[in-house]
């Protein structure tokens, strides 16, 4: 039985890489057009084609994967003008950016109706994960459409987990992310009182690495933190506050009292508001620390 063909929207910081391993992992692949013509060009030349319009890309695949921004740009690539329904033709689409539950759950209901299935397959680790095609995926839907993704999955993937019905899957990464954002803004927080009182960045870092609170996140938040390193940790501040503001739409949605989320979102707002958006998450910490007057920098000298 030859292999499904593959759409692909969104070849940003996540998407080249999981694109680039489904044509090399002997997937049909079509990309959807791109600011960023280098991610393109480069796709093209490893065999992907490149489709000019969301309905083009529709008409050429079976399956299409989107990693975009969240819920207004999914809705765009697939009910807008020359969007992927437009094509009227049956398909999986299986939205791997991290989007809004509720509009999530009414897409999927919406297009149902149309003969095209959705599932949400939302990502957990960073950039260089997909490059090496050891992203982590939660993935909710039919039981039958998150099978039949699963081999495209698997491409980009090492650990898949089927999170139960449709929209689930974009629950559980709004839960994933208040848990690693919390974890942001704690660091960043606990760091600039530590300044305050003289304890550097080196010697908190002495204290936590390889103990109980170490952990694959510290670890990427602490190479910016301690060696300035911006390939870390590339996920930006602005798209942190919106999954925190998801998150929040969700709580008040359940009738949920979330005032971590809340505190948490709020640090995060903090930063964009004051012109830090486009800054990567490590980079929060600078940002709490300016605000305290203070300085994490290697050479800086802070008050007693």
């Amino acid at each position: 039985m030859s292999k499904e063909r593959i759409g692909f929207a969104g070849v940003g910081l996540m998407g080249r890489g999981m694109a680039k391993n489904i044509v090399d992992k002997g997937f049909e692949l079509t990309v959807l057009g791109h600011r960023r013509r280098d991610a393109i060009e480069e796709l093209k030349r490893h065999g992907a084609r490149e489709a000019e319009t969301a309905r083009e890309l529709a008409e050429a695949s079976d399956i299409v994967i989107l990693c975009v921004t969240g819920s207004p740009q999914v809705e765009a690539i697939v009910t807008g003008q020359d969007g992927l329904a437009s094509a009227g033709k049956p398909l999986l689409i299986c939205d791997c950016s991290t989007s809004d539950p509720s509009s999530t759950i009414r897409l999927a209901t919406e297009l149902s109706s149309k003969g095209i299935a959705l599932i949400d397959a939302p990502l957990s680790r960073t950039p260089k994960d997909a490059e090496a095609g050891t992203l982590d995926v939660m993935a909710g839907g039919d039981e039958a459409a998150f099978e039949r993704a699963r081999p495209v999955l698997e491409t980009f993937a090492q650990k898949i987990v089927h999170t139960g019905p449709v929209g689930s899957g974009h629950t559980m990464k709004l839960l994933n992310n208040f848990v690693s954002l919390g974890y942001a803004a704690l660091y960043s927080e606990a760091l600039a009182l530590g300044a305050k009182a003289g304890v550097t960045p080196a010697i908190f870092d002495s204290v936590i690495r390889g103990g109980r609170m170490d952990c694959p996140f510290y670890q990427t938040f602490f190479q910016w933190v301690l060696d300035r390193d911006p390939e870390a940790h590339k996920f930006a501040l602005a798209n942190g506050l919106k999954d925190l503001s998801y998150l929040s739409a969700f709580a008040n949605a359940a009738g949920a009292a979330n005032p971590l989320g809340a505190a948490v979102r709020n640090a995060f707002a903090l930063a964009v508001t004051t012109g830090h958006g486009e800054d990567y998450v490590p980079m929060l910490s600078d940002v709490t620390a300016e605000l305290n007057g203070v300085s994490l920098r290697p050479d800086a000298s802070n008050p007693d």
